[in-house]
């Protein structure tokens, strides 16, 4: 039996052979751009920091940097005065009200000096026998510039303040505030162990401890003997933060003695000045 050949259908037609279309200019693939000189062979940690340094600063960042440190410093100011004020501000009120009371009471000092000098000159300038006041004053004056000056032994009213160290802590600097504290409230004379304190003291520390004034080596327990009002020279000393506190915190013991009578008997020579002269001559 022989294999029929089916009918073709007669509307069926050829379709074209496929032509391949050409790619598009969006479509064709990108070829990577060549590498930028020296960049060959750069790991990923380099490449970041080729990218950050050097920096690249701008106008606005300059103005922002500059802003920030201004407000640092402005905040590290009130930090420092916060920081000084600390003592006062945590004191108590009784505290608060003996400084001040303090404060008056050399403020009244001072008007008492001003008020004394000016009756000497009403007394110069009225005086019938002015040569005679004015050799009274002369004297007067002289022996108070003795007192002042260390030439001349002084008593009075005052108090008297002893410091132990027995561990060797207390260094010049801490004795020379105690110092300061005491002429500020007044004292007219102080003398430590057997040395009379001047307008010209200094004080430095001594090799093996202890502590040199002018020259001379004293050591603990540190004697001051201090002529002035006692109300006034105590309370500087004991004020939130001051001479007796610092002391402690070195564990240092501190008394501090009210008495009528200091006597200062340390003298020191009259030392004639090499070049100053009066200019009254």
């Amino acid at each position: 039996m022989s294999a029929e050949k089916k009918p073709e259908h007669r509307h069926r037609k050829e379709l074209p052979a496929e032509v391949p279309s050409e790619p598009k200019a969006s479509e064709t693939p990108e070829t990577p751009a060549p590498p930028a000189p020296g960049a060959q062979g750069l790991t990923g940690r380099q490449r970041l920091v080729k990218g950050l340094w050097p920096p690249r600063v701008t106008r606005p960042q300059l103005i922002v940097a500059l802003l920030l440190f201004v407000l640092g410093l402005g905040l590290a100011i009130q930090v420092r005065s916060n920081n000084d004020s600390s003592a006062l501000r945590g004191a108590r009120q009784e505290d608060l009200v003996r400084i001040l009371d303090e404060l008056d009471d050399r403020t009244q000092r001072l008007e008492e000096e001003k008020r004394s000098l000016e009756e000497q000159r009403t007394g110069l300038e009225n005086s019938s026998d002015q040569a005679e006041e004015a050799r009274k004053q002369t004297v007067e004056r002289e022996r108070q510039l003795g007192i002042l000056a260390g030439t001349v032994a002084a008593q009075g009213p005052g108090i008297t303040l002893a410091i132990e160290d027995k561990k060797g802590a207390i260094e010049a600097d801490m004795l020379l505030d105690a110092i300061q504290e005491l002429r500020a409230a007044g004292a007219e004379a102080i003398q430590i162990n057997d040395v009379r304190v001047v307008a010209s003291t200094h004080l430095s520390d001594a090799d093996g401890g202890g502590v040199r004034v002018d020259g001379r080596k004293v050591g603990e327990p540190y004697l001051f003997k201090v002529i002035g009002k006692p109300q006034d020279l105590e309370p500087a000393l004991n004020i939130p933060g001051g001479v007796v506190q610092t002391l402690e915190k070195e564990q240092a013991t501190v008394t501090v003695t009210r008495s009528e009578k200091i006597v200062v008997s340390a003298l020191r020579p009259a030392k004639r000045p090499d070049y100053a002269r009066s200019s009254s001559q």
